[in-house]
């Protein structure tokens, strides 16, 4: 597997734990909450309205798979599964993603902080760089996951 375009980021092979024919998922590197995932396109679309009506069935079923795994693996007993369409809805990488979250009960004070939380993960401003993962610590869990799934 080569290096993969999200948006305007390369991202590593060692990130990926899942490609299928159009879609492919990576660990984040700076997760909302433990496991917290992203499933994308394998082709560059900003918004979601620009996606193939396969492209949509691929990512849509490879996201059900992840999550199912995610859950399992994290422990959890519910998901967050959330696709932010644009700038105005939190979109910072103009690449469709869709993002799942391992969710457990008190893992927000209030439940739809989560949504305050994508919100402003990934945004480059403020002192962020220091709650990044380093690549090791993606890979780890990368291949964790794709252990899983065969």
């Amino acid at each position: 597997m080569a290096t993969l375009r999200f948006g305007q980021h390369v991202i590593k092979a060692s990130a990926v734990f899942l490609q299928t024919e159009l879609s492919f998922a990576l660990v984040n590197r700076k997760p909302v909450v433990p496991g917290h995932v992203l499933v994308c396109p394998l082709r560059p679309v900003e918004r979601f309205r620009d996606l193939l009506p396969e492209e949509v069935a691929d990512l849509f079923s490879t996201t059900q798979r992840v999550a199912a795994l995610v859950e399992t693996h994290f422990n959890a007993t519910s998901l967050t599964i959330a696709i932010q369409d644009g700038p105005e809805a939190g979109q910072t990488v103009k690449h469709v993603h869709v993002h799942v979250l391992p969710r457990k009960a008190g893992d927000f004070q209030r439940n739809d902080s989560v949504y305050d939380e994508l919100q402003k993960h990934d945004r480059e401003d403020e002192d962020v760089h220091s709650k990044w993962r380093t690549e090791e610590e993606m890979a780890a869990e990368a291949s964790d996951l794709s252990r899983q799934l065969h």
